[in-house]
């Protein structure tokens, strides 16, 4: 966050374009959509392995247990994690950017990394992190909220058939109030079935995800970064004129 603020205000002594340019590049370490699409490809090119190959290379993604999963619970699983961190990545890190700068990135990304590591229910390699991760969850949780929905609906809006009532009926199906949105709209833009063993089914009437779903959920994927970069610069600009 110092680091952040510091960065932020040695840009603003600069002219506007160099400006831009450092706060982009500042920016840019907090984005990981990149490492994000190369994940959920190697999954898919382990699975065209072996399956256990799949199992074991999803397990680096998420952070259930995937020794009992089949192949297409394993594919589900890595689109769900493609849409979930389509919003932790990218959408939410650049929505605080727009508001607050590079602090209100850094402050996200803060949290979120923080619920990540500590925010599980009993133990975790020997030690209960719940206590610890409590406050980055609820702080997780407050600050997605509404780049969660944001994210669900560019996914909407560049899909077809996909109905608001829908969208928000599946994504409440989820425990968390976030992440079940971007997954949702996911699976109802792609026509398939994404669920959690024995915690949630989203699109329960979808048809099994197969391989050639998981490189449309990577397009579509992209194409919400592009539409969420472009309507953030409209936002940067449109409150620019407001102050000038």
């Amino acid at each position: 966050m110092v680091a952040a603020c510091a960065v932020q205000w040695a840009a603003f002594q600069l002219p506007w374009y160099l400006a831009a340019l450092l706060l982009g590049v500042a920016l840019k370490p907090m984005l990981a959509w990149a490492m994000l699409r190369s994940e959920v490809q190697a999954v898919e090119a382990a699975l065209g392995e072996s399956l256990d190959a799949g199992r074991k290379r999803l397990a680096m993604l998420v952070s259930r247990d995937t020794t009992s999963l089949s192949a297409t619970e394993v594919r589900e699983s890595a689109m769900e994690s493609l849409a979930e961190n389509l919003n932790d990545s990218v959408v939410a890190p650049v929505f605080w950017f727009v508001l607050f700068g590079l602090p209100g990135a850094a402050l996200y990304r803060f949290a979120n990394t923080a619920d990540a590591m500590w925010g599980y229910r009993g133990l975790r390699n020997g030690l209960n992190w719940e206590w610890a991760g409590k406050w980055a969850a609820r702080a997780d949780d407050v600050l997605s909220w509404v780049p969660a929905r944001i994210t669900a609906l560019l996914l909407k809006l560049l899909s077809q058939g996909v109905a608001l009532k829908n969208l928000g009926l599946e994504a409440r199906k989820t425990p968390s109030p976030n992440s079940g949105w971007p997954m949702a709209a996911m699976a109802l833009a792609l026509g398939v079935r994404l669920q959690k063993p024995g915690v949630y089914v989203l699109n329960p009437s979808g048809r099994p995800a197969e391989p050639q779903d998981a490189v449309l959920a990577q397009k579509k994927a992209s194409k919400v970064v592009v539409a969420a970069c472009l309507c953030a610069q409209a936002a940067i600009l449109f409150i620019a004129a407001l102050k000038s």
